[in-house]
């Protein structure tokens, strides 16, 4: 679709949004929102023709791109059929998508439990966890997000949890391994998992290992840094989690679906948990939807015990239709294949390349459709190109990398003092270069800061 100029219904867009919505994560005075007049696969545009490629996949849920038209007609022809419907049922749409999303998911994990949103799972997820130990603490790491709703917030290790952390939610925060910036001191990815396990060991030693419900992981940390974890380590968490009888939650939300190249990012490793939530990827967000993949155990702790907790829009048949069309769209245009294939054999490679000439990256880690550069102003001392949680005048070299992308014609997703790299997971290789040039050209902003 080529976009068609209109700025006089841009300013008016931009005027009601001004005027009446309320913006998550921001200071409403301080943000102004590009006003998007429509998308299509890897791209969107504003009203003044401008085109973006979105290096963000939405917020990393557009895993295959927007309007997608099979998926567009999915939802049309359930609309037409049967829009909603109430979660008490057997519905043909929420049927079949379970079933979809169980053929897909590790192990054992072949029971559904649908929610609205990633934020709504981890909340789920939790509960389950505490019903089924009979324990109340739970157990995350620092450098994470797991939403913004109350529990999931508690559970976040990042500033985004401080505004609403009242130290009741019962949640211990641990630190996971990340070679980079090391809090063990390690100097190998063997060190830093033999000691970052041995302090989440120790930490449970500490807490008391019959007071914890849980330990709640994103599979590989999304919005934190894209921090792949070190060979064992998830394996190793799944073997403490056995022996003190503490339920393992793997967060899949931004991870799976494709994203890392796996139809679940678990799958790189090679482990199985007790509890896994999703989201965003499973109908690339055209209409929300999430949910809960639980153990044979779990579920049958409520075989016959009710289970105390549910939403009015579990399962929405236009959220499932979504997802079913989605899944099959994966499956027949090989998403997943073509997020592992790119992302080893272009975006690594022309990541790593970027570094070996931009001073402002200091280290290049991903895999698939799922990357993050570390930006720096000192290699050698690895000084982050802005503090931790650094905003207004702080914040001005991310700022102007930012501002240099989209100039490029590049949306970038920025988060403190990274920028990822995850566009649709089936973004043609054109596309990708055509991006990676734009952040060829944004990095030579972000080196006039370094030292």
């Amino acid at each position: 679709m080529t976009p068609q100029p209109d700025p006089e219904v841009g300013a008016a867009v931009k005027a009601a949004d001004r005027a009446h919505v309320f913006h998550s994560w921001s200071a409403q005075e301080l943000i102004d929102p590009l006003a998007v007049a429509g998308a299509e696969g890897s791209y969107f545009w504003d009203y003044d023709g401008k085109r973006y490629l979105d290096f963000t996949s939405g917020l990393v849920y557009t895993n295959i791109g927007y309007q997608h038209p099979k998926v567009v007609a999915a939802i049309q022809e359930q609309a037409a059929r049967m829009t909603t419907f109430a979660p008490a049922f057997a519905v043909e749409a929420r049927s079949e998508a379970a079933r979809l999303i169980a053929e897909r998911t590790p192990g054992d994990l072949d029971k559904i439990f649908f929610t609205n949103g990633g934020a709504d799972a981890i909340e789920h997820a939790v509960r389950m966890a505490r019903l089924h130990t009979g324990r109340p603490k739970v157990l995350s790491a620092y450098r994470s997000y797991h939403g913004g709703t109350q529990q999931a917030v508690n559970l976040t290790g990042d500033p985004r949890r401080w505004a609403s952390d009242g130290a009741a939610a019962g949640v211990v925060h641990f630190w996971a391994p990340f070679l980079y910036r090391s809090r063990f001191y390690a100097e190998t990815e063997e060190q830093e998992c033999a000691r970052a396990l041995e302090h989440l060991e120790t930490t449970i030693a500490f807490e008391g290992p019959a007071t914890i419900a849980a330990i709640v992981l994103e599979t590989i940390p999304g919005t934190a840094g894209i921090m792949v974890p070190p060979p064992g380590y998830l394996a190793g968490v799944r073997e403490i989690c056995d022996k003190y009888g503490i339920v393992f939650v793997l967060d899949e939300v931004m991870a799976g679906f494709g994203r890392t190249g796996e139809w679940f990012a678990a799958d790189l490793f090679d482990v199985t948990p007790d509890l896994m939530t999703f989201a965003k990827g499973v109908n690339s967000g055209y209409v929300p939807l999430g949910g809960v993949a639980i153990s044979g155990a779990i579920a049958e702790t409520f075989a016959k015990r009710p289970y105390p907790g549910g939403l009015t829009y579990s399962g929405h048949p236009l959220a499932c239709a979504a997802a079913v069309a989605t899944i099959q769209v994966m499956t027949e245009e090989g998403v997943v294949e073509n997020a592992a294939r790119l992302g080893a054999d272009v975006v690594g490679p022309a990541l790593r390349e970027l570094a070996e000439r931009h001073p402002s990256v200091g280290e290049v880690r991903g895999v698939g459709m799922f990357w993050a550069l570390e930006l720096v102003r000192n290699r050698e001392t690895r000084e982050p190109l802005v503090p931790y949680n650094a905003a207004g005048a702080a914040n001005a070299p991310m700022a102007a990398f930012g501002a240099a992308a989209k100039a490029a014609g590049l949306w970038p997703f920025i988060n403190m003092n990274r920028t990822h790299v995850v566009p649709p997971c089936n973004v043609g290789e054109a596309e990708l270069k055509e991006g990676l040039a734009a952040l060829d050209t944004a990095l030579a902003v972000a080196d006039e800061y370094t030292a």
